[in-house]
């Protein structure tokens, strides 16, 4: 039966590309990337109005009159509102398909940053986080899992680390954005970082109505000619595409143990064995990459440089665009790396880097006292644990638990993930300063690094590698 929609899917890929010709293997290679390009970007602003508050906050305090209670709070509060959008991104994604749901965040994305920038009380600065924090909880859902299932298996790893990257592109500009407006009037500077990200999701939005839909989604409506259309144009040839369609039918028309279950009671209440496994996996990893403190550094480091000894805001900024630019250079190394060696050894070493380069970042803190030695070992130690966490820890827990969620599963799997993640995140940023006031700066870090030791050993004991291996094939891996 042809669907009054049907044409939309397909209309739109000459945007990105033209059609794909016999043989024109590498075209439609770059079109998947063109594909999850557009979708990770919407995490760029996701990263830049989340780690934009690290410097701002230092202007904000004195503008609007914040306490140290009030600032820890609002640099926070996102990872907590999130969770409003984050368990209703599934839903959407399913009922609005994966396309519509980015194209939502990009809308509130826009708001957020505007009012972000016109709020002059702390009650106005918190209704803007909230409104920002939907849009990001709908792109930190969607994204990765509209990312792996547009992409082959050839480079699934890298198409969706991409999503990690852009966070990380938005974090760094955030703190360049910091460094470079530091020097404006204290009412105006803070005000004119938020309003930059105000345009952005214009353009994105537009961009990603360029998108075609997942083909996944497509054919769980029965649109199998529009998933066709789509998958031609994403796979490595013909013949995978006809590969992949078949399977994905497959998957649709199954009947499942749980048939008459609810996809939530399937996932939490009445799992089967399989599915238990797969969710141990997403939020075990999902909790120990946010529970290792990798938010405590994104956050708050100047507070960290002026611990360790860093006196003006200029160095301390300065510092922290330095540790931007470690962070996004690494993850670019594992984006290359993650369909050649695999998931599972990039997070292995990710995992143990992490847990040595926070052993090292607390002994900095604790042994030495304030100096500009104490601070240059401080801003090392912060710029190796970044590199180690975003070696591996930081993209591949997007691209792992969004491959091995099975597809009546996935966008509501991915949003239990992203829960547990954020909520993690969230105790972790609003924590922080309290915590280091009870145990000091460096117990905090002593703690995030024995955490990310279990993690080494939760990588080593559940997660099997997944490279090369097709989304439908997930379930055999697991059912094992």
């Amino acid at each position: 039966m042809a669907h009054a929609g049907d044409a939309t899917a397909t209309a739109a890929a000459p945007l990105l590309a033209s059609p794909a010709k016999p043989g024109d293997e590498p075209r439609r290679n770059m079109y998947a990337f063109g594909c999850a390009t557009l979708a990770s970007m919407t995490t760029i602003l996701m990263g830049y109005n989340l780690a934009l508050m690290s410097g701002a906050q230092l202007f904000v305090r004195e503008d609007v009159g914040l306490s140290d209670a009030q600032i820890e709070v609002l640099a926070g509060s996102m990872n907590v509102f999130m969770l409003v959008s984050i368990l209703a991104a599934g839903w959407a994604a399913d009922v609005l398909g994966r396309r519509g749901t980015l194209v939502l965040a990009n809308a509130f994305l826009m708001a957020g940053a505007l009012a972000m920038s016109l709020g002059a009380t702390y009650a106005a600065l918190m209704a803007a986080r909230f409104v920002t924090s939907i849009g990001v909880g709908f792109s930190l859902v969607v994204a990765p899992v509209y990312n792996a299932e547009i992409s082959p298996a050839s480079a699934r790893g890298v198409l969706s680390s991409l999503l990690d990257m852009f966070v990380n592109v938005g974090i760094l500009l955030s703190y360049v954005s910091n460094y470079a407006l530091a020097g404006l009037p204290v009412h105006v500077g803070w005000r004119v970082m938020y309003g930059i990200g105000v345009l952005p999701p214009v353009f994105l939005a537009a961009g990603v109505l360029a998108m075609p839909e997942s083909p996944r989604w497509l054919a769980m409506r029965g649109r199998h000619a529009d998933a066709r259309a789509v998958l031609v144009r994403t796979s490595d040839s013909v013949e995978e595409a006809e590969l992949r369609l078949e399977e994905i039918k497959q998957a649709v028309e199954a009947p499942q143990e749980s048939a008459g279950v609810g996809v939530w009671q399937e996932l939490l209440l009445r799992p089967s064995a399989m599915v238990r496994r797969i969710v141990t996996c997403v939020v075990g990893l999902h909790f120990f990459q946010q529970a290792s403190g990798i938010d405590a550094i994104v956050l708050y480091s100047p507070l960290v440089f002026k611990k360790a000894g860093m006196a003006s805001n200029t160095s301390v900024l300065g510092a922290t665009v330095a540790v931007g630019v470690v962070k996004t250079c690494f993850i670019l190394v594992a984006t290359l790396l993650s369909d050649r060696l695999g998931r599972r050894p990039l997070l292995l070493a990710s995992t143990g880097g992490v847990a040595v380069t926070l052993t090292s970042l607390a002994l900095t803190l604790r042994v030495a006292s304030p100096s500009t030695a104490s601070a240059a070992a401080c801003v090392a130690s912060v710029m190796a644990f970044v590199a180690a966490f975003s070696v591996g820890f930081g993209p591949m827990t997007a691209t792992y638990t969004a491959e091995i969620m099975p597809l009546r599963l996935r966008a509501q799997g991915a949003s239990l993930g992203m829960a547990v993640n954020r909520l993690t995140c969230g105790v972790v940023s609003m924590t922080f300063i309290s915590l280091a006031g009870g145990i000091t700066m460096a117990g905090c870090f002593f703690l995030y690094a024995g955490v990310a030791a279990v993690a080494c050993v939760f990588v080593y004991v559940r997660l099997p590698e997944t490279r090369g291996r097709s989304l439908e094939d997930m379930d055999v891996l697991f059912a094992k």
